[in-house]
Order: C-alpha cells, then structure tokens, then sequence
C-alpha cells in the first residue's frame, strides 16, 4: 500500500530528467537508486525530507535533493516531505526550535517586535542564530531517525499483512 499510494504523486522520472532546469545536472539524475522506490530508499528519503524541513535555511528543497543524491534514496519523496515546513507551520516549528537551542544553551529568551527591514534581520540573527540553529539540528536529527524507523516498521508491518492475506487464499 505505501508503495502504490507514494507512486501515485511521484513525478515520472523521465518527466524530471528532461525538464529544461534539470538538465545540466546530467548524470547526476540518472542514477536509477534516485527513482527506485523501496523501503529502504523510501525510509533514507523520509529522513532526508524531515532533516531538511528543520533547516531554517532558503531554498531547504535543494539541500534535500542534493542529499538524496548523496544518499541515493527516492528523490521526489525527500522533496516533497521538505514542505512538512511551509510559510503556514514555520512560526511554530521554528519557534519551537528556537526555545530548545535556548533551553540546551541556558540563555534567556529574546523578546522581539518584528519589523520589515534589513537591520532588524541582521538584529536578530546575531542574537538568536546560534539558539535556533542548535534546535533546529537536534530536531531536525530527531524527527528524521524517527520517521525513518516509523516508515521502515509501517513498510513492514504492510508487507507482513500482505503476505498473511495471500497465505489464507
């Protein structure tokens, strides 16, 4: 079932290699392990994607398709798990971030009012930066080995009922 429902919303991989900005990555795309979907590939890109979506970085869907490529696990599937951060649950998930990388570095939590402009960014990275990036990697590092058991085991665990299913016929 998970392989099925996956394939369904997976691009096609011709349709990616052909695409006009994809292809001065050449080689790089024709990788078959990059379009195999398996449990093993399917769990590396769940951990891939989640990593990534921690990252309160621009462009995190790069990040994670480079390390699909370094890790040859399921491309499309890192890519699209990347939008677990989206404008919506950023504020939350980065927050949240925040607070542990503050908590861990025993600082005290940074009031702030936000405004529009490049002083106040530069403002607050200097004073939050290292708090938020801390948090961020050790939940990224925890939602990814989380997720990547949890799909390796729901994998199973549906192969093992198919095998069940086709024993009582």
């Amino acid at each position: 079932m998970p392989k099925k429902f996956i394939q369904r919303f997976s691009p096609k991989p011709e349709t990616l290699k052909n695409h006009p900005h994809l292809k001065h990555l050449g080689q790089a795309l024709q990788n078959p392990n990059l379009w195999h979907l398996n449990r093993r590939s399917a769990a590396g890109a769940v951990a891939v994607g989640f990593f990534c979506a921690w990252m309160p970085i621009p462009f995190q869907m790069l990040l994670a398709s480079a390390l699909a490529m370094i890790f040859c696990v399921n491309l499309p599937l890192s890519v699209a798990l990347v939008w677990l951060s989206n404008p919506i649950t950023m504020p939350p998930l980065f927050y949240g971030a925040y607070r542990l990388g503050a908590y861990i570095l025993d600082e005290p939590l940074v009031e702030f009012n936000f405004e529009l402009s490049f002083h106040w960014l530069a403002n607050m990275f200097e004073t939050i930066a290292p708090a938020l990036l801390l948090g961020s990697f050790i939940l990224g590092v925890i939602s990814a080995t989380c997720g990547y058991f949890l799909l390796r085991v729901f994998w199973r665990f549906n192969i093992a009922k198919k095998w069940r299913r086709r024993n009582k016929r």
